[in-house]
């Protein structure tokens, strides 16, 4: 779909990687920078052999180049791949790209409608903006991490993380969005109208997520508090345990479904007691609601439990494992689940597919995540135009 998009990405970890990502599973042409010592999430998760597998995904589908940007000549080297590029993409502090000489004057001077992305931890205005910040300062400064918990008082563990970078492949996901906006108003803009500037902090990216907390906040004087496994505003919704040990999810939170849930348990007394009578009265006595349903969902394995869910049309599953999610047929049958040769490892390795599913154009994965550098000499001879002697000479300087 992206086909003839090319996008130069300077960036590291999470959020400028996963963004670019993104649209390279689309087929934009992807030029990532890095150091010579790599991108440091190439050292993250299980290594096998000294190699990542979490790299394999994440590095995907990009041409890798090395380049020291501290070298004048690698200054211009970025400038001269601007010129060939619709986007650049990068996730620094606020202000070093253009302590590196590449600011958005000199960006532009070459390419003046370049969409210039700039992910950071709060935005590249404002006070706060040259404060350090990774994804978790995201999720903690945009609400998420005060609700990742259990209800007040229940325990006095800290709020637990989602279990992935979500701050940051959030804002990936914004930039992403941001930058076909971007390029939709460059190609139906006034001509001669200069490039769009996407400033996506991981912080308000969260932020944009707390669904009503902002709003019974401001109306209220409410403040949001974390509700486990439940919906604060819907119920019965919540994960309820089996006799294997397992924890089934559940979503009856319509009059509906209520009805359904409670035949399927044999309890027509809940559809009588007035606690339960609408969704606003079953919220209010979720906790007794949820343990009527504990005591019934305990008496089942869960394959069985499944089974009579499914066949009520309840909404229901259990808390997928990567295991369940690699066995899953709906993900195999429409390829969420692929199996991609890396010759890092001289073996297939399970990736997840590419999302969002185009069925007129559907993304491809090219290539899993390659080694530092070695898409160098093919950009810099096939894009600039370098000669293999230059190239050799730029090595010898340090420069690639």
């Amino acid at each position: 779909m992206l086909s003839g998009l090319r996008v130069l990405e300077i960036g590291h970890f999470v959020a400028a990687p996963f963004c670019t990502r993104l649209l390279a599973d689309q087929g934009a042409d992807v030029i990532k920078i890095e150091p010579k010592t790599g991108d440091p999430v190439r050292q993250w998760g299980e290594m096998v052999d000294g190699k990542s597998l979490w790299w394999s995904m994440h590095g995907r589908n990009k041409r890798c180049i090395t380049l020291n940007l501290k070298a004048d000549r690698a200054r211009q080297i970025v400038l001269d791949l601007v010129e060939h590029c619709d986007v650049l993409v990068e996730n620094m502090r606020p202000g070093q790209l253009a302590k590196l000489g590449l600011s958005a004057v000199s960006l532009r001077a070459v390419k003046p409608d370049l969409v210039i992305c700039h992910i950071s931890g709060y935005g590249q205005t404002g006070p706060g903006r040259h404060r350090a910040a990774f994804g978790l300062i995201g999720e903690a400064v945009g609400g998420l991490r005060h609700l990742t918990n259990h209800a007040p008082g229940e325990y006095d563990l800290p709020p637990v993380r989602v279990g992935v970078s979500i701050g940051d492949s959030v804002a990936g996901i914004y930039a992403a969005y941001g930058i076909m906006g971007a390029l939709w108003r460059r190609d139906r803009g006034e001509k001669g109208e200069g490039g769009l500037t996407v400033d996506v902090a991981l912080t308000e990216s969260v932020l944009s997520l707390m669904e009503g907390m902002l709003p019974e906040y401001g109306a209220l004087g409410k403040i949001k508090q974390p509700t486990g496994g439940a919906i604060a505003t819907a119920a019965p919704t919540n994960a309820y345990p089996t006799r294997d040990k397992l924890w089934i999810l559940i979503g009856a939170n319509s009059d509906g479904l209520f009805t359904a849930l409670a035949k399927l348990m044999a309890r027509p007394d809940l559809l009588e007691n007035p606690d339960y009578v609408g969704n606003a009265a079953r919220v209010r006595h979720a906790k007794a609601l949820d343990a009527d349903i504990a005591r019934w969902t305990a008496k089942f394995d869960s394959v069985d439990l499944m089974a009579m869910l499914e066949e009520a049309d309840i909404p229901s599953c259990k808390a997928y494992t990567a295991a369940d999610c690699a066995a899953d047929e709906q993900y195999r049958v429409r390829e969420m689940i692929r199996e991609v040769p890396d010759p890092a490892f001289g073996m297939n390795v399970l990736q997840a597919g590419v999302v969002p599913h185009i069925p007129e154009s559907p993304g491809v994965i090219r290539w899993a995540g390659p080694d530092v550098g070695a898409h160098t000499d093919e950009v810099l001879s096939g894009v600039l135009a370098i000669s293999a002697a230059e190239i050799e000479a730029l090595r010898r300087e340090g420069v690639v």
